[in-house]
């Protein structure tokens, strides 16, 4: 297809439609903040990712052609990994703070480069290597103003960033062999299936109105999931997964941006500095090198 063509000869304009996935996660955060506050979280994932699921499936019939087990099963692995970050992220925000939470949550640019090295022989050019311990540097600034403290809640957020990190590896490893539709359409589905069973665990119901969160929703499900997913898992046939990794870091950046200009938040000194590393991160991984990750 041209369109393939085009992407995979120019793979910076595959990374640019992921910067713009990361812009629409970043600046729903407020968006999804101020929604559950009014409704329980996996039963807003639930309504989310079930409305998603269903807007999809009408591209997916028809593609039949596109549909297997093995899509199935690959596409389950992805939405239980994408499951995995939402759940550890929520459980750990019971223990620790919100800026520990997203610090602790963007470490997964570390571990997609060390976990593809562990599993996969996955090289690691040195200005790479650069750009993710400078991300790093700049999600620290950035998400805590230079103050952490470690406690027992910060550690299972370690399991959603490992989570999230398997994530982006498995998505670069199955896209090559799935249909794009329908592997993006059973990850958004499995997702759905697990926030909603744990909804109805937890005594919520999943299936109701509330006209509060209306927008929230609609934004959500049409740019932060559908539009969002479908580009993550086409865009990563054409980039690395510790690119890919680099770009997500942005998502706080873009929050911040938006929390200031539209949320009455001021970035401060320290959140400038950290924006700013991770850019200059983004600037050096685009820089040629020997060997990709």
């Amino acid at each position: 297809m041209k369109t393939s063509k085009f992407f995979r000869d120019h793979p910076w304009a595959a990374e640019g439609m992921l910067v713009l996935v990361t812009f629409f996660w970043g600046t729903t955060f407020t968006l999804v903040k101020d929604a559950i506050a009014q409704v329980d979280l996996f039963a807003f994932l639930g309504q989310r990712f079930t409305f998603s699921f269903f807007l999809l499936l009408p591209f997916c019939v028809r593609n039949r052609q596109g549909f297997s087990p093995d899509v199935v099963w690959k596409g389950a692995v992805l939405g239980l990994l994408l499951f995995g970050g939402y759940a550890f992220q929520t459980i750990g925000l019971l223990y620790t703070t919100a800026s520990n939470t997203a610090f602790v949550t963007g470490l997964n640019v570390i571990f997609v480069p060390l976990l593809g090295a562990l599993f996969y022989a996955k090289g690691l050019h040195l200005r790479l290597g650069i750009s993710v311990l400078l991300a790093a540097a700049g999600l620290f600034f950035l998400c805590t103003g230079g103050d952490w403290s470690l406690n027992h809640g910060d550690l299972i957020v370690i399991l959603c960033a490992v989570s999230i990190a398997f994530q982006i590896i498995y998505t670069a490893r199955f896209v090559h062999d799935c249909d794009l539709y329908w592997l993006t359409a059973v990850q958004i589905g499995m997702v759905a299936l697990c926030s909603n069973i744990c909804a109805w665990g937890r005594g919520v119901d999943v299936f109701f109105w509330e006209p509060g969160i209306l927008w929230a929703m609609i934004i959500c499900v049409l740019f932060a999931t559908v539009f969002a997913f479908l580009v993550q898992t086409g865009m990563q046939r054409f980039t690395s997964p510790t690119k890919t990794a680099l770009i997500f870091c942005l998502e706080p950046v873009f929050g911040a941006i938006y929390a200031n200009l539209f949320g009455g938040e001021t970035l401060g000194e320290w959140g400038g500095i950290g924006a700013a590393c991770i850019v200059l991160a983004m600037i050096m991984a685009e820089l040629p090198g020997k060997k990709t990750g």
